[in-house]
């Protein structure tokens, strides 16, 4: 039996076509606010973009949300758009982070990440932007070597908050579901604002 095709939806900023599951969807509130539905499953109409700021701003910009809604979308500038999408999404990325918190699953500091690396079943680390030199080098090479995928998003004050927890610089959560389910959400994260892939 042939797989089943996925639903495609065009982006309002950049026009390209995609599956619906690639693009960020959004819906209208009671209001006429425009609200991100990471999820892809609040009800009602819904108008795509890219996982990109850039797509984001440019549906703004060219007031494509107003046409897909056929009226009024009150969304404020790009700039405020793009805030409320990275918050929604570190939201995300932390309730599973504290997920795995409770689980257990979780060690944190540069030399615990390390131990942990070396002992148990990594399945991702997070490396805040202003570790050290030193001590990055260190986690981010080890975890290279052991084809474990680390990303670097946060300073270490977010990345302590993430957990519940003062400043570390470095935080490991071990394979499983919770560690595969961060890796999607950080992904998207870093996609939104490096720009992720797009077709030439």
């Amino acid at each position: 039996m042939a797989a089943r095709n996925e639903p495609q939806r065009s982006c309002l900023g950049c026009r390209e076509v995609k599956d619906k599951q690639e693009l960020l969807r959004f819906v209208l509130a009671p209001d006429r606010t425009l609200v991100p539905d990471l999820r892809g499953k609040l009800p009602g109409r819904g108008a795509y973009t890219c996982l990109r700021k850039s797509c984001l701003a440019a549906a703004v910009m060219k007031k494509g949300f107003a046409r897909a809604f056929r009226g009024e979308a009150r969304s404020g500038a790009p700039d405020e758009l793009i805030a409320l999408v990275a918050a929604r999404m570190v939201e995300r990325i932390g309730g599973y982070l504290a997920l795995a918190s409770k689980a257990g699953k979780v060690a944190s500091g540069g030399e615990s990440v390390i131990e942990a690396l070396t002992r148990r079943s990594p399945g991702i680390v997070c490396v805040a932007t202003d570790i050290s030199t030193d001590i990055g080098q260190k986690v981010t090479g080890l975890a290279a070597r052991l084809g474990v995928d680390h990303f670097s998003l946060f300073d270490k004050e977010q990345l302590g908050a993430l957990i519940g927890k003062g400043p570390r610089s470095a935080v490991v959560v071990e394979l499983g579901g919770f560690s595969e389910a961060l890796k999607n959400e950080m992904n998207k994260y870093r996609n939104f604002f490096e720009g992720g892939t797009h077709a030439t």
